[in-house]
């Protein structure tokens, strides 16, 4: 059987995804609003998830 290695952490999974843009403060479209709120969380969720899992992977935590 061959030894296990030493898992590692790369720096930058342990590293929170960057925090959602700020909207505008000026008046903007309700389109405009929806387009940039569901782009930005959505990114936000799945950069998370992914993050979350690759620690969690590494460190054989559920």
């Amino acid at each position: 059987m061959l030894a296990e290695s030493k898992k590692t952490i790369p720096p930058e999974a342990e590293t929170p995804c960057a925090a959602p843009v700020v909207i505008p403060d000026r008046k903007i479209s309700a389109g405009e609003t929806t387009s940039l709120w569901g782009a930005d969380r959505s990114a936000l969720r799945v950069c998370e998830f992914r993050r979350q899992a690759a620690v969690s992977t590494i460190r054989g935590t559920p």
